[in-house]
């Protein structure tokens, strides 16, 4: 039986219409979401693909980079060391430009030379460049204001040097010495400049010697000197002449009585160990009576002792710039009229002078003062040296020649034929005065010969000084003539007052007591090859004459 629904009831097809259309629209909403993926995929793969292409540029930019980077490295390996010494600081410029010349300054000079030296080598080895053609008249242009500069400090120091009150060798110390790389990079760079510097320092230090020595000398001339003149020679019978003294320019004025044979403590001024030059106020202020070699050892000590500093400084300063060759040459400008200055005080003091004992004394501190400047080597100093010995070698001989002379007078005053017996009786056959005298001067020369203890000491700086001298020198010549000259008079003194005695006894002791007295005078004298000849030679005489005594 079959029910009627009261629904109207639908067709199939309606239903799978509806269904279909609702799958429709599913696939339609599926087909809209998968078109909305599609978009996106696509934008994403083209994203993807840009973000692609940006990464293959960046990976051949990075390449690109690490080649350059590499390349920089390689060129700067290779033109680092090159730039480093081509280039000069703001601060080294500024510095050589502006700032104080000082031990900072100078280190800043060392470094604008390397520069230099660097730029020089490398257009040598490279030839030239823009790089190069750059940088060389940068330091052409601080090269010359570092000239100017150092010049201007030069110059400053020279002036410095004619101050009043200034001592020459602390500015020497402290503004030369100290920065001697200055002048060696001005000669370098500019010879003619640094010549004219160096002539400007010459003639400063020229006239500061002169200047100092001559008011030395003046202090020096003040000092009182015992005046022993052609009446002190050995033959000379007046006994009762006044002491004279020679001081402030006056000759003849009553003064301390002096020995002009004997040596006595003069030798002491070899001996001293005070090196040191009297100062001009103490010369000045001295009232006490010497000898000429005071003067002359005083004035010589100083300039030996201030030219040795000058050569010092001289070879330290200006080597290796200059030779020593040339700078003895400079030393011999500085010093040549100081050097005359020396050798007419020396003149002055010996030419009318008949002080045997002191004129040997001044050629034994002269002959030390030639060692001390070899131990100092000191060899520009040589001339003076020769020169001051030429003056007082010529004058000894002359005196000695005088006392010869005086001798030998004796002799011819002598009468020609013996005194009577009677008189020869009562004549003394004690020693003649003119032995006393003589044996005196034999002791003193051969003190001063290397026949005295510790004659002219031993050198205060290690080393024995010299010792005086033998048979090679004039004085034993001269010493032997003398020794001839006063054995004739005492042998025809001998005879001509004691002739008369038959036997003779008396004359012979008269030669016993005068050649005993010389031995007697002499005898003590140390080693020393010309003093043993004379004692021996004495000794001779004494005993062939022993047994009438």
């Amino acid at each position: 039986m079959y029910v009627v629904s009261s629904t109207p009831s639908t067709p199939p097809h309606e239903q799978a219409k509806t269904k279909y259309e609702e799958l429709h629209k599913s696939i339609r909403a599926c087909d809209d979401v998968l078109s909305s993926v599609e978009t996106n995929l696509t934008s994403f793969r083209d994203d993807l693909a840009a973000v692609s292409a940006d990464i293959e540029h960046l990976q051949a930019r990075s390449t690109a980079l690490n080649v350059r980077l590499e390349n920089r490295k390689a060129v700067e390996k290779g033109l680092g060391p090159v730039v480093e010494e081509l280039s000069v600081s703001p601060v080294v410029v500024s510095e050589i430009a502006e700032g104080h010349v000082d031990e900072s300054w100078v280190k800043m000079l060392a470094e604008v030379e390397k520069r230099s030296e660097a730029l020089a080598k490398s257009a040598k080895q490279q030839g030239q460049s823009r790089a190069l053609a750059d940088m060389a008249p940068l330091l052409e242009k601080l090269t010359l204001k570092a000239i100017e500069r150092i010049r201007d400090y030069f110059v400053a120091q020279v002036k410095a040097l004619r101050s009043p009150h200034m001592n020459a060798q602390i500015i020497q110390q402290q503004k030369f010495l100290k920065y001697k790389e200055l002048y060696a990079f001005l000669h370098r760079h500019h010879s003619q400049l640094a010549d004219e510097i160096s002539l400007a320092y010459m003639n400063t230090m020229r006239w500061y010697y002169l200047n100092q020595f001559g008011r030395y000398q003046k202090a020096l001339d003040k000092i009182k000197l015992h005046v022993i003149d052609k009446t002190d020679v050995l033959g000379h019978e007046d006994t009762s002449r006044k002491a004279t003294v020679l001081g402030g320019g006056a000759r003849g004025l009553g003064g301390a009585p002096h020995d002009a044979f004997n040596l006595g403590r003069r030798i002491d001024l070899l001996k001293t160990p005070n090196q040191t030059a009297l100062s001009s106020y103490l010369a000045e202020e001295d009232q006490s009576t010497h000898y000429l070699e005071v003067p002359f050892r005083n004035f010589n000590l100083a300039l030996l002792d201030n030219a040795t500093a000058e050569y010092t400084f001289l070879a330290s300063f200006f080597t290796p710039s200059l030779t020593l060759v040339r700078v003895g040459k400079n030393f011999n400008y500085i010093f040549d009229p100081t050097f005359q200055l020396g050798h007419n005080l020396t003149r002055s003091l010996v030419s009318e002078t008949h002080d045997g004992l002191g004129l040997l004394l001044c050629i034994r501190l002269n002959q030390h003062f030639a060692f001390e400047l070899q131990r100092r080597r000191v060899p520009a100093m040589d001339g003076y040296v020769n020169g001051t010995s030429m003056a007082l070698w010529p004058r000894l001989q002359a005196v000695m020649d005088a006392h010869c002379e005086s001798v030998r007078a004796m002799t011819s005053a002598l009468p020609q034929r013996p005194l009577p017996a009677a008189t020869a009786r009562t004549t003394s056959a004690a020693p003649h005065v003119a032995t006393q005298r003589f044996g005196q001067l034999v002791h003193g020369i051969l003190s001063l010969s290397g026949g005295g203890t510790g004659a002219l000491g031993d050198d205060q700086h290690g080393g024995a000084a010299p010792s005086g001298s033998g048979d090679d020198e004039p004085v034993a010549a001269s010493l032997g003539r003398l020794r001839s000259e006063m054995e004739a008079f005492l042998t025809r003194y001998s005879q001509a007052h004691f002739g008369a005695d038959v036997k003779g006894r008396k004359r012979e002791r008269f030669l016993y007591n005068n050649y005993s007295l010389i031995l007697t005078i002499i005898g003590d004298l140390g080693g020393g090859k010309l003093a043993a000849e004379q004692i021996a030679h004495f000794e001779g005489l004494k005993t062939a004459f022993q047994e009438a005594a």
